[in-house]
């Protein structure tokens, strides 16, 4: 195994909030980043360089890996097929592999009960006669979910009653998607864990979070009792994912803690909204862990820098905040750099660290 040394160029895909706290991370280990992206975003104020360019044109993608030494994501919907054309060049970590199985709600559902994980009750829907019979075996409450591209609550809609199901499926445009049956639980947590190039996984303190109209609003550590009993078994899971999938990274698996213990939610093949407290949480911050796995370096300590953490996420005209949340001295202020607030859009965090 031969590691990536600092002043090297990391290539990211995904001009995002999160390739900005990746390349800050990179920068502070001595790596320069490139990002290549549709468009210029948050990340491009702090890279060294930037390609505009779609995630399945074989030319620019192509070019862009050859002007950097790895390539990793920072957003789960880039096209496996565009992997495909920088994978020969540089290597890109995680694998597509990942994104195959994450991409789809059903096939990381199918894939996660193959690995002996839990899930909530769900049916494939391709057509409104499809949801209706899904309705019909799994019943209500339940919701609908696109299969691809929904996050924050998007592409999803309720449904109370079969006869909810025309204006569910209108709702999320009659595009192929899942049904998955309601579950009962008392909170939600995440499992954030790195793995290695050498196979070598650490894991961060599970924080509870708390969703407001379908975005992640709080993560908090330590998180309640009941998730404290069910985080053995939700990192075991992890774990399993992150090897069948020969993961190199962060990985991180959203659960349900309930009365007969933790049900897999979702996957993202990334660093992760949740784990933004281990910035200033943690010795070491999900993003110098992320960069730390991908380029063969040693992993860091995930063990808390204070007894109790709390990170809140600003959306929309919440980071106008921004003057008194400075005055308060101890808060730590993330303001993303993005020109425009509008509502559901996630503008910074803060976190907040007791010791």
């Amino acid at each position: 195994m031969t590691a990536i040394p600092p002043g090297s160029t990391i290539g990211i895909l995904g001009s995002g909030q999160l390739g900005r706290m990746l390349a800050v991370a990179a920068a502070q280990l001595g790596y320069r980043c490139h990002i290549y992206a549709p468009e210029s975003g948050p990340a491009c104020d702090v890279a060294a360089a930037f390609t505009q360019g779609d995630y399945n044109d074989a030319t620019s993608l192509a070019a862009f890996a050859k002007a950097v030494d790895i390539v990793t994501y920072e957003f789960e919907n880039v096209d496996p097929r565009g992997i495909a054309h920088l994978a020969p060049i540089a290597p890109v970590r995680p694998g597509s592999r990942a994104l195959d199985i994450s991409r789809e709600r059903p096939t990381e559902k199918g894939f996660v009960r193959d690995q002996g994980g839990t899930t909530a009750p769900f049916r494939e829907v391709t057509s409104l006669a499809g949801l209706e019979a899904a309705v019909a075996e799994i019943g209500v409450p339940s919701i609908l979910k696109t299969s691809m591209f929904g996050y924050d609550g998007k592409g999803q809609a309720r449904l109370a009653s079969p006869d909810d199901a025309t204006a569910a499926w209108e709702t999320v445009g009659g595009q192929p998607s899942v049904l998955e049956s309601f579950v009962t639980f008392a909170h939600e947590f995440s499992i954030m864990l790195v793995r290695g190039l050498d196979g070598a996984t650490v894991h961060y303190p599970a924080p509870l979070n708390v969703h407001r109209d379908g975005i992640l609003a709080t993560s908090t550590i330590p998180a309640p009792a009941l998730v404290q009993t069910q985080v053995e078994a939700a990192v075991a899971l992890t774990t399993k994912l992150a090897h069948a999938l020969d993961y190199v990274g962060v990985l991180t698996c959203e659960f349900f803690a309930t009365a007969d213990g933790p049900v897999f939610n979702e996957m993202a093949p990334r660093v992760h909204n949740s784990g933004h407290w281990t910035i200033e949480g943690a010795v070491t911050s999900q993003f110098e862990n992320h960069i730390r796995a991908i380029c063969g370096l040693p992993l860091g300590s995930t063990a808390l820098t204070g007894a109790s953490v709390e990170m809140d996420n600003l959306i929309g005209d919440e980071a106008d905040q921004w003057p008194a949340l400075l005055a308060e001295g101890d808060a730590h202020l993330h303001l993303y750099g993005k020109h425009e607030a509008r509502p559901g859009r996630k503008m910074g965090h803060v976190t907040r660290v007791w010791r």
